[in-house]
């Protein structure tokens, strides 16, 4: 115990090993972060990269060359475009479509999924955060598009990419003294404007009437002379 203290009582110039082990035993552990799932995680490891699967050479290569064109080898980019085009072939209309909505959809549905998975692992990432959240509202106008101009390929698209959209809220503006003041003013400008029109409105309206009234009573005329004479009408 006299050791002891006479170790601590030397100003922290030399620490025994007993007391520098006593303080890395009493730290905390770090919690080892949790595997997160990826959405490239249901890719076979065994599938070839793109521009390789038509290649007729492949089928007769070694074991080896064939696991280096693999899946298994291939790296995060690469394996987001086969993810990619495993999407696209989804939702996309003709074999030669390459543009439409629904593509444009799925290709962002890939790269938003990537941003998520890569922000639970590094949530201080600020600059892919931004670019999540602009492609999140890029993908959501291209949404909003679909379900007004069609609405069986929104449906469709939604179904196969998984996706839950959900519709933009009805703009709402707080009522504000001014803003009251101003609408009833408004309203009162109108019906006063209303009123000073309405007597040329009638009058327009009387002619209308007439108007329409003697061409009725003319057809009228036309027709019973017709009658008369005996020929069709």
């Amino acid at each position: 115990m006299l050791a002891l203290r006479a170790v601590l009582g030397r100003g922290g110039a030399a620490c025994s090993p007993l007391i520098q082990t006593a303080r890395w035993y009493a730290r905390p552990l770090r919690k080892r972060k949790k595997d997160i799932p990826s959405h490239l995680d249901d890719l076979p490891p065994t599938m070839l990269k793109i521009g390789y699967a038509d290649v007729p050479v492949v089928s007769s290569v070694d074991d080896v060359v064939k696991k280096l064109l693999s899946l298994e080898m291939a790296s995060q980019k690469e394996k987001m475009k086969v993810k990619t085009q495993q999407l696209v072939e989804k939702v996309r209309r003709s074999p030669n479509d390459d543009g439409s909505f629904e593509v444009q959809v799925a290709i962002l549905t890939a790269k938003i999924r990537t941003y998520e998975e890569h922000l639970q692992k590094h949530p201080k990432d600020k600059r892919n955060r931004r670019h999540m959240l602009m492609d999140i509202d890029r993908r959501k106008k291209l949404l909003g598009y679909l379900r007004r101009v069609r609405y069986d390929a929104f449906e469709n698209t939604c179904k196969q990419l998984d996706i839950q959209y959900t519709p933009r809220p009805t703009y709402t503006r707080r009522p504000t003294k001014r803003w009251l003041v101003k609408k009833a003013f408004c309203r009162r400008v109108f019906e006063e404007v209303r009123k000073l029109k309405a007597p040329e409105r009638r009058k327009q309206r009387q002619e209308w009437q007439a108007r329409a009234r003697a061409e009725r009573e003319k057809e009228a005329q036309a027709q019973a002379q017709a009658q008369a004479e005996g020929t069709p009408v």
